[in-house]
């Protein structure tokens, strides 16, 4: 299904607009009739497909070997509504999203980092990488319900 980063990465900008899509209109739903549970069904999808984008984009930026800007430009995408859109198309057309996931060692230098091997034994288990990175985004997601939400509780 994610054969290569870019379809990855393409997929998860794609949810998190769509994420802000229901986050809006639960707002617009309280804002206009009073009910809540639109904006806590809405916005709990946003908040675990954004910490989901979030990490989809560390990884592709580290397979691809972004440098800090373009990585940090597609973190900070998801903050805007529906912004991941156009970070994806400026990624893909500027070169970044080509190419597949790394999964053996070349000659490059850029390779002997201290996380490149870790990253190719999960990339060559995509199961387990998947399954690490949900747990990691719904452990994250739990402490941030916990917290409460942005502006504090009503």
């Amino acid at each position: 299904m994610f054969r290569n980063p870019h379809s990855l990465f393409r997929a998860l900008a794609i949810a998190e607009a769509i994420s802000w899509t229901l986050l809006i209109a639960g707002l617009i739903i309280r804002a206009t009739t009073g009910w809540a549970l639109g904006v806590t069904i809405g916005g709990g999808i946003h908040g675990f497909i954004f910490l989901s984008y979030g990490a989809t984009a560390i990884l592709v930026a580290l397979n691809n070997r972004w440098r800090v800007w373009p990585a940090v430009v597609a973190l900070a995408s998801a903050i805007v509504p529906y912004a991941t859109i156009p970070v994806e198309i400026w990624l893909q057309r500027t070169g970044r999203l080509v190419g597949s996931w790394r999964l053996d060692a070349t000659d490059d230098p850029r390779d002997r980092r201290w996380y490149d091997s870790l990253m190719r034994w999960f990339l060559r288990r995509p199961w387990v990488l998947g399954a690490l990175i949900a747990l990691a985004v719904v452990a994250l997601f739990a402490v941030l319900l916990i917290i409460g939400p942005p502006g504090g509780r009503d």
